[in-house]
């Protein structure tokens, strides 16, 4: 009996030891302690490669525009043209011309590449003007595109952001001053770092200080520098054009809706004070242009309230020289490679096959496709019926400005809603719910323009828009700036019509040359 009793309770102790054990938090994972003979100004990406040359080989890797996923992925090509690469792809938005007409998204709007193109692309694209001296954007355009943030901010101070984009193209290197090392480390010490002044500063108006943060907060904040939305500062508020993370209420769709409708100094009635992005040349609504809202999206997901980090997924650890496992420094879909499923996913999913898990992400992105597609076509419908509605010569309700000042506010908003997942780089996956949710608002904000437009006219318009949206409003396929200095162009379509004829010029700016 003595001796069961001693096993008893030498059973008990060591359950309750392993409880104990169990029940322990595991310790924050400690980053190691890097020293180098790097300036602490350091920004150019090769200066780092001495030291690192192992993470240098897979940041190199960015410059892959060679494969995609099913949703996504790296083939530049144009996003509203369902044509095979290099043109388009089979997962396209027609409407994308249509939606932003009058801005200069509607020009070009194309498949983001890898990191190490975010120079080449911004300084290429067709929605930096570059036919004339004047880009028609500030220099906030920078923000997000190149670690000499780090040295204009300092000599410039908030006066950088508004001041002229093609002034800077000539200081830039395109590969050594692109998205790189030092946007995200410490030259001197490699550690984490956040170099985004919007970012920081939002930090700050919710009580943070991101050098407080953990490790593993950290390695999704420097994803936040510019995975995210924002806007351009009004000069009313401060610094005119400077960036700002539209935090304040909080990260969700409708929070912000709400932060823009006191953000802006317009004086149009129904939106007096409502920030504006620009104003639609076919309905002549006040829009508001979402970004990419990665980190919003992923905050409060099932892998975000889990505590996975940004990089657990898209910086999955590799094994390069045989010995030291490292974080890769290609940043991309875990989706384009059983390999990297596995050592990605698999880190928590170990018990699922690649093969399993890649049909359950395009399963949720299937999903929210179809609904991101249905919201786009209400949206276009919406902009028509404001259209026509403003054009009509019949009978119109005695409160008809009234009606069609709150058509005009549900386009906005129902646009901003389907922009938010547009805008947003993984198909939905980085949050299946609010994307879905988010759509769900979008269609139904959409609808309820469409509905005002018509009670505006006692349906006068209603049977100019029944049938299907693309034989109503065919989807523009061409536009961009050297064709805005055409006529006939203007004459192909009838939404086109509504843009104002550019003069005729030649280009002026390739990349960060001068050509004339």
């Amino acid at each position: 009996m003595n001796r069961m009793l001693v096993t008893v309770c030498c059973a008990a102790i060591a359950l309750g030891v392993m409880a104990l054990v169990s029940c322990t938090e595991v310790p924050e994972p400690v980053t190691p302690s890097y020293t180098t003979t790097l300036a602490a100004t350091e920004i150019k990406n090769s200066a780092f490669e001495e030291f690192f040359p192992i993470h240098y080989q897979t940041f190199l890797e960015n410059n892959d525009d060679s494969q995609m996923t099913e949703y996504s992925g790296s083939i530049p090509h144009e996003k509203h043209l369902c044509e095979d690469p290099p043109k388009g792809w089979k997962y396209c938005q027609p409407y994308l011309k249509n939606l932003w007409m009058g801005y200069p998204f509607s020009y070009e709007y194309n498949r983001a590449r890898g990191h190490t193109y975010a120079l080449h692309d911004v300084l290429e694209i067709d929605r930096i003007n570059r036919y004339s001296e004047q880009a028609g954007l500030p220099s906030t355009c920078y923000n997000c595109k190149t670690p000499k943030m780090v040295e204009w901010i300092p000599k410039y101070g908030d006066d950088f952001w508004i001041m002229e984009f093609n002034q800077f193209r000539e200081e830039l290197d395109l590969d050594d001053h692109t998205i790189g090392c030092a946007t995200c480390h410490d030259p001197q010490t490699m550690d984490l770092r956040i170099t985004s002044v919007p970012l920081d500063e939002a930090l700050k108006r919710q009580g943070k200080d991101w050098r407080e943060a953990s490790r593993n907060e950290m390695r999704s904040l420097v994803c936040a520098q510019c995975h995210v939305e924002y806007y351009f500062q009004d000069k009313k508020f401060g610094a005119a054009a400077k960036p700002i993370f539209p935090w304040d209420l909080g990260k969700d769709p409708e929070d912000m809706y709400e932060y823009y409708k006191d953000h802006g100094s317009t004086t149009r009635e129904g939106f007096e004070g409502h920030f504006i992005d620009w104003t639609h040349a076919v309905s002549d609504t006040p829009m508001i242009k979402i970004q990419h809202p990665e980190y919003e999206m992923w905050y409060d997901s099932p892998h975000g309230a889990a505590g996975v980090a940004c990089a657990d997924c898209h910086m999955n650890y590799r094994r390069l020289d045989g010995k030291k496992k490292i974080s890769s420094h290609r940043w991309t879909s875990p989706l384009k490679s059983a390999e990297m499923i596995k050592s990605a996913c698999g880190q928590c999913h170990a018990d699922k096959s690649p093969e399993y898990l890649k049909e359950r992400v395009v399963f949720s992105q299937q999903k929210v496709w179809g609904q991101l597609l249905a919201a786009q076509d209400i949206s276009v419908k919406a902009h028509e019926a404001v259209r026509l509605a403003s054009e009509y010569q019949g009978y119109k309700r005695p409160d008809f400005d009234q009606l069609m000042i709150n058509a005009r506010e549900r386009i906005r908003k129902g646009q901003m809603f389907w922009d938010w997942v547009s805008a947003e780089n993984s198909a939905g996956f980085h949050n299946p719910a609010k994307a879905l949710e988010t759509l769900s608002r979008s269609i139904q904000y959409s609808q309820q323009a469409v509905d005002y437009a018509m009670q505006a006219t006692n349906y006068g318009i209603a049977q100019n828009l029944e049938g299907d949206i693309k034989d109503i409003v065919p989807p523009i396929t061409e536009h961009s700036r050297k064709l805005q200095q055409s006529q006939e162009h203007l004459d192909s379509h009838e939404w086109l019509g509504y843009l104002p004829l550019l003069p005729e010029a030649d280009l002026i700016w390739d990349l960060n040359r001068r050509v004339q």
